[in-house]
């Protein structure tokens, strides 16, 4: 599926949420303390290669300047049956070392396709009273992002992709660290990854294009959201979320804000408001 014009992240009103927003961040969390334990942290297997792709890999390797002679040999030498196992040994070895560095280092964060999924609400949008981010994808860090993909099974590499490549990430590794079990799929999630956890990104301003609020936000927490953005990106629309009356549902209106004292001074409240 091609990247969608638009993404969205979900906020509960926090105190760190709100300085994200005005300092035009987005913080990349280590994988380790997202709430599904599988999450980056697959146990993926090998998948077994057939003995043309087993030549492949030997003819790659014995064309490689740098192979040391204790390796060339074995590459040399050895019939196809061994070099399989050989191969599928190695191949293991490499991916669970990938799994366990990106854990341990990496940065990821989070969107989805969707603004008014009752559950993405209740999960991650502070039980409907946070707010929801939309971002344009012509931006970073966004321009980047990656569409997760949704398994029953634990997946499977081919080594050739895996063994065979001079690129510290190949494509079937970071296929992996954004492959979820079925049971999140209502997520509709798309991912950025980040050399280091623990980074805050500072993204353009004009990446924000929006921002939804949460049917049962309270009035201040909207004033708060609009004053912020009132005062640097004038540009955003706000939108305010209620419940559906006719389906379960979350639907948005676009919303303007006028602050208190410049309603008091148009006119629009009493003078002793």
């Amino acid at each position: 599926m091609p990247l969608p014009s638009r993404l969205y992240k979900y906020e509960s009103f926090t105190a760190q949420a709100l300085e994200n927003l005005k300092n035009h961040s987005v913080y990349f969390a280590s994988p380790s303390c997202f709430n599904d334990p599988y999450d980056c942290a697959v146990s993926p297997g090998v998948k077994e290669p057939s003995d043309r792709d087993v030549e492949r890999i030997r003819n790659y390797y014995l064309a490689k300047a740098d192979v040391p002679e204790n390796a060339r040999s074995q590459f040399e030498r050895l019939d196809v049956a061994s070099m399989r196992a050989m191969l599928l040994r190695q191949g293991q070895s490499v991916l669970d070392e990938a799994v366990k560095e990106f854990l341990s280092t990496r940065g990821v964060t989070c969107f989805s396709e969707r603004n008014d999924s009752l559950l993405m609400w209740g999960h991650y949008g502070g039980r409907f009273k946070g707010f929801c981010l939309e971002f344009r994808t012509d931006c970073p860090p966004l321009t980047k992002a990656r569409q997760v993909r949704y398994a029953e099974e634990m997946p499977q590499v081919d080594l050739i992709p895996l063994l065979c490549s001079d690129e510290e990430d190949s494509r079937e590794v970071l296929d992996l660290y954004c492959t979820k079990a079925l049971d999140w799929h209502y997520e509709k999630e798309w991912r950025c990854m980040h050399d280091k956890a623990g980074t805050l990104y500072t993204y353009p301003a004009e990446a924000l294009t929006g921002i939804f609020i949460g049917p049962d936000a309270a009035f201040a927490s909207f004033e708060i959201l609009a004053l912020i953005i009132m005062n640097q990106n004038p540009g955003v629309q706000l939108w305010q979320g209620r419940r559906s009356q006719s389906e379960f549902s979350v639907e948005f209106e676009p919303v303007t804000y006028t602050p208190h004292l410049e309603a008091k001074r148009l006119g629009l409240l009493p003078r002793d408001a």
